[in-house]
């Protein structure tokens, strides 16, 4: 049996000619901003990743097809949909079978560019352990998919409202290499720096791409965590963010808002709180990270072309 799958011509034409590709998710669109402000983006993201070299497919379900590459007018369809699934692994299929439109997070979206052989997908942040995971229970499936999707997903850490040296230990513990770019420390979304020291460390998009390579070689499942700071011409340093962080937090707690309402309600109190700031520095870290990751699409697409000679 095949997936349900269907190629935008210019994904097609990549992939037939060997060239490197970016998988692009689309909760960014549909529960990341508003109306025209979240097409506008998504086409930035798109051209950001054409420039660096690579063909970008974002990714999104409708029609019962899972659509790897949109055209400017399904994107816009999809910008202004409405009661579009947040898709994940447990519900992706049920969108699929019930004709809904659906919206890919980081799990689902690695689901589909691994169905699509795509091994480099660009994001802004991962989910992660939730504050008060201890008693909540409140794990993102990005993690656990992470774990076993062998896609590099290239993004500025794990959101700054989660509970991130759990996140961290959470990763750790999954064997999931989370490799920072540029520095020592884990970054932290919207700011640079976390406190928290990353696990491992690349500098060049060449090592990081030949690292991918060699753990489909050692036959070794899952993908890598590619934690890739946002420009510090655009980050809100953690000092100033934080506090911010906090008073959503607990606003959050006292309106008994919880599971995946969670962390749009978050990102639509911060965008609020610091009027309009964290989502400017979120749009440029995500440029930032579809820059990167079609360098490493470009560095595996070379390996894979050596390998078949």
């Amino acid at each position: 049996m095949t997936a349900p799958l269907t190629f935008s011509p210019e994904v097609a034409e990549a992939r037939a000619s060997g060239a490197p590709i970016v998988a692009l998710e689309s909760t960014i669109i549909t529960h990341g901003m508003p109306f025209p402000q979240n097409v506008e983006t998504a086409i930035k993201v798109e051209a950001a990743v054409r420039e660096a070299g690579a063909v970008p497919a974002t990714i999104a379900v409708m029609g019962g097809r899972i659509h790897v590459g949109l055209s400017a007018e399904e994107l816009d369809r999809l910008g202004q949909a409405k009661d579009v699934m947040k898709l994940s692994r447990a519900d992706m299929a049920a969108c699929l079978v019930g004709g809904r439109t659906g919206a890919t997070t980081v799990a689902a979206t690695m689901i589909a560019a691994h169905l699509a052989g795509i091994e480099v997908f660009a994001t802004g942040g991962i989910g992660g352990v939730h504050r008060g995971a201890e008693t909540s229970f409140d794990i993102s499936a990005d993690l656990q998919e992470l774990a076993a999707t062998p896609v590099t997903v290239v993004a500025a850490g794990a959101k700054a409202i989660l509970d991130l040296p759990k996140t961290l230990e959470v990763l750790e513990t999954l064997g999931v290499p989370v490799i920072a770019v540029g520095q020592d420390d884990l970054p932290a979304f919207w700011s640079r720096a976390s406190g928290l020291k990353a696990p491992l460390r690349m500098d060049d998009p060449a090592d990081i791409a030949a690292s991918h390579v060699m753990r489909a070689r050692l036959g070794l499942p899952g993908g890598q965590l590619i934690a890739n700071p946002i420009p510090a011409t655009d980050e809100i340093p953690r000092e100033v963010i934080m506090p911010v962080v906090e008073q959503a937090l607990a606003e959050a707690a006292r309106g008994g808002i919880s599971a995946k309402a969670v962390t749009p309600f978050l990102l639509d109190r911060l965008f609020t709180l610091t009027g309009g700031q964290s989502l400017q520095a979120n749009i440029a870290l995500v440029l930032n990270n579809a820059r990167l990751a079609a360098r490493i699409a470009a560095g595996i697409a070379r390996t894979r072309a050596q390998e078949s000679h």
